[in-house]
Formats: structure tokens, C-alpha cells, sequence
């Protein structure tokens, strides 16, 4: 062989490179299988022990014991001693979601919430030179 078709001649790494390529683009033509069942709720969630709701009746039972809730519920006028009583005679799975409910209520969130977007609010306009209210920001114009 010459020189000139030496210098045309790919090397042993690109022909390597260019077999490997060849053998991975064929394999990815061949089909491939998958399977899939329908799992039911009760393989997924697990059950709740007796101790759980007894935890559950017993925070309800704390929150409605609270004075703050005894006021609300008279200001909307639910007497207080039916509203247990009914609270007694929930069944296990309505403490449960009347539980979760209690616990996902917003303690004062929303207040934060708004004083957080003030704040964010007049720091930005103090930034942009509109306003004046904080002395530690600087205005860029």
C-alpha cells in the first residue's frame, strides 16, 4: 500500500468506534417487552392500627377542647357539648379524614403570606428608586 491510501484508510479506533455504533444502532431495532398489572389500593396502603385512631381521637378531641374553637363554634352558634358529642360518634375512618383536615388548617399562614409580599414589594420599588422605606437598600437610578 502506498502512502496516500494509508492516509485514507480509517484507523483501528475509528473502525472500532464505527462497529460498536453498528451494533448498538441494530440492537435498539430489536422490540422490547414490558409488563404491567393493576395493583389494588390495599397492596399499597397500609392499614392503620388501632393506636393510630386512638391518636387521631385524641387530637380532634384536643382541638375541639380548645378555647379558641369553643368560641368560634358558639360564635356561629354551635353548642360546643353537641359538636363533641358528634365528634363521639364519628366513625373510624371520619376522625381519620376530620384528623388530616386539622392538620393541613393554615396557622396564620395567610398573614405571613401578605406581610412577606409587602416586604418583597417595597424592597423591590425601593431598589428601582420609587420609593424610600428601607435606609440599607440603595436605588440604581
Amino acid at each position: 500500500m502506498n502512502r496516500e491510501q494509508q492516509a485514507s484508510r480509517p484507523s483501528l479506533t475509528q473502525r472500532a468506534i464505527a462497529s460498536m455504533l453498528i451494533v448498538s444502532s441494530s440492537l435498539m431495532a430489536l422490540p422490547m417487552h414490558a409488563s404491567a398489572q393493576v395493583v389494588p389500593t390495599e397492596a399499597l396502603v397500609q392499614p392503620q392500627t388501632t393506636g393510630d385512631i386512638a391518636d387521631s381521637r385524641a387530637r380532634v378531641n384536643a382541638f375541639f377542647a380548645r378555647d379558641d374553637v369553643r368560641r368560634a363554634m358558639v360564635k356561629e352558634g354551635v353548642d360546643g357539648s353537641a359538636a363533641q358529642a358528634r365528634v363521639d360518634a364519628m366513625s373510624d375512618d371520619e376522625i381519620r379524614a376530620l384528623d388530616g383536615r386539622i392538620a393541613q388548617a393554615p396557622a396564620g399562614g395567610e398573614v405571613l403570606g401578605i406581610i412577606f409580599t409587602v416586604f418583597v414589594i417595597l424592597l423591590v420599588t425601593d431598589i428601582l428608586g420609587f420609593t424610600k422605606v428601607f435606609p440599607f437598600t440603595r436605588s440604581i437610578r
